[in-house]
């Protein structure tokens, strides 16, 4: 159709080249009066035909490109949601590690003191078995000192004893 319109212009323009000039006025011409109007009302039918499928194509051109902005738009905020959750997951995974690091520090604290407590008591009880060891041993030896006076003690008066008897005896 577009072809159509243009070969009626491409005619009237023709015409008018063609046409012959007045006396006195080359800027003006005799023409057909009928040619031209007849030319002129084929184009006027055709345009509308033409205008109708532009203005389609202008609707259609307007539609894409309003459906590539929406498209744009919806591509543009899903970037900006998983932008959005990826820096989310960031932050909640430094938040994690730190904590994480935080309870590492705190069970490594807590286990040296665990560790200096426990060397403390044991150093504490063997202090203690040590001293108790020492006072049983002082404990033995005054009890052997005891034993061997005692014994001593015993022996002498066994042996007195066995002199006066020797003295007393009938036979003597």
């Amino acid at each position: 159709m577009a072809n159509r319109v243009e070969e009626l212009i491409e005619m009237l323009y023709e015409m008018v080249e063609e046409a012959r000039s007045l006396p006195l006025g080359a800027d003006k011409c005799i023409l057909d009066r009928d040619k031209v109007l007849d030319l002129m009302d084929e184009i006027k039918a055709q345009l509308p035909v033409e205008l109708s499928e532009a203005k389609k194509l202008i609707a259609a051109k307007a539609e894409y490109v309003a459906g590539a902005k929406r498209e744009a738009e919806l591509l543009r905020q899903q970037a900006e949601e998983q932008a959005k959750r990826m820096l989310s997951e960031d932050h909640t995974m430094a938040i994690a590690k730190q904590k994480s690091q935080e309870i590492i520090r705190s069970a490594e604290e807590r286990a040296k003191e665990l560790r200096r407590v426990a060397s403390e008591y044991c150093e504490d009880i063997l202090k203690r078995t040590e001293e108790a060891i020492i006072q049983a041993g002082e404990e033995i030896r005054a009890s052997r000192v005891k034993f061997r006076s005692a014994a001593i003690a015993s022996s002498s008066a066994e042996g007195r004893s066995e002199d006066r008897g020797a003295g007393l005896s009938p036979n003597a």
